[in-house]
């Protein structure tokens, strides 16, 4: 799927696998790798409870807590196969919570999505110390990560 996008090969690609039951950890990130892209959804409804996903997110190395394009691709391969119905959206259930997704009422061609967010805080940190490691890391040279599979 190709997020934030209207056609094909533009946006935000994201690969999408809807299923009925989540395969085993390692086999999900071996697809993840094998998609290479920045972000897999995995997609597995809730047993009973109609318009309720399970959702995660795996990178071809790990997995994340939150994605919001591969949030968005995800409820478009769920609205395209007619899974979800309820005029009131659907809710995926993620490790960062639940995230609530409805179609636009005046355009249902727009898919709503209700992301967690946390007030602002004053920070207590010593801002000079994050511009001085954010200065060490543009000098450093980039590395690779070892791969663990």
């Amino acid at each position: 799927m190709d997020a934030f996008a209207s056609k094909p090969f533009e946006g935000n690609p994201a690969a999408v696998f809807v299923m009925d039951a989540y395969p085993p950890d390692r086999t999900m990130q071996l697809i993840a790798r094998e998609m290479n892209l920045s972000e897999t959804s995995f997609v597995v409804p809730e047993k009973g409870k109609p318009g309720h996903f399970r959702l995660r997110w795996l990178t071809p190395s790990t997995e994340v807590d939150l994605c919001g394009h591969a949030t968005l691709a995800a409820a478009k391969a769920v609205f395209e196969a007619g899974l979800g119905s309820d005029p009131e959206g659907i809710v995926f259930h993620t490790r960062s919570g639940p995230l609530s997704v409805s179609l636009d009422s005046q355009n249902p061609a727009l898919i709503c999505l209700n992301f967690p967010s946390e007030p602002p805080s004053p920070s207590t940190s010593d801002s000079s110390l994050l511009f001085s490691s954010v200065r060490i890391l543009w000098s450093q040279p980039q590395t690779h990560i070892d791969e663990k599979f």
